[in-house]
């Protein structure tokens, strides 16, 4: 499978500041976790066009979408969701079922809401309240609740994505490099992507406690441990000092 992954992260109150998200760190990190990298996040807020367009963009991609398939007037999700897909918007009996055995009477008539999915949906498990999250093939959808839509992650990459993970398993090593600009290492850079296949480059600098750049390459564990054994002696043949990780 070779398939990007996207976040959408939907709320107002996120793109107004009254919460922060803390989604897409813990997405990452559970995917880096598990050989796995985010390719793009998109952050909107509750407009139905909006979430429409995300996810219609994201057509070809792995979606991890979090907030907005509750039952209040600014929960727009599961009816994007739906028009995205062109599905109808019916009443799943197993979500229904789930709803009904968490709330009783008071399911009804709002939290009932909550099981009026697209057709053809699966379910994700929700082991806070049982109210479920929802898969159309590789575009899932959670809630905003982080402690619900945590542990549905983890759900997720295991019942979806095991192979996945192991066709993407990526090895990742870097030296530091002092007192020196990104700017006098992008030549060696193209030179090393150039050479080995199935890598890539990142240089993350910093600036204190002293000038310095983070010099990594991540890919394949054959072609990054070539690689890196090439950048190395480029560096001494050349004088320039580094220093492992």
């Amino acid at each position: 499978m070779n398939k990007n992954i996207h976040t959408l992260i939907i709320g107002d109150e996120i793109l107004s500041g009254k919460r922060k998200d803390k989604h897409l760190s813990i997405l990452i990190s559970k995917l880096n976790d598990k050989n796995l990298s985010l390719n793009g996040a998109s952050y909107i807020g509750d407009n139905e066009v909006d979430i429409i367009k995300i996810i219609k963009e994201n057509k070809n991609n792995i979606l991890f979408s979090f907030g907005g398939i509750g039952a209040t007037p600014d929960d727009k999700t599961r009816h994007a969701a739906a028009k995205a897909h062109d599905l109808e918007l019916h009443r799943h009996e197993e979500a229904k079922a789930l709803i009904e055995k968490q709330f009783g009477e008071e399911a009804y008539p709002n939290r009932i809401l909550m099981a009026d999915l697209p057709k053809h949906v699966k379910l994700i498990p929700n082991e806070i309240n049982n109210i479920p999250g929802f898969s159309i093939d590789h575009h899932h959808f959670m809630p905003g609740f982080p402690e619900m839509a945590w542990p549905m992650i983890d759900w997720i990459l295991k019942n979806y994505y095991g192979l996945l993970m192991a066709q993407k398993k990526i090895f990742d090593q870097s030296i530091w490099i002092d007192d020196r600009s990104e700017s006098t290492l992008i030549g060696l850079m193209n030179k090393i992507e150039q050479k080995f296949q199935h890598i890539n480059i990142y240089s993350l600098p910093k600036m204190t406690p002293k000038k310095t750049i983070e010099f990594g390459i991540k890919g394949d564990e054959n072609e990054v441990t070539k690689a890196m054994i090439f950048l190395k002696n480029f560096l001494d043949e050349n004088k320039i000092k580094w220093r492992n990780n």
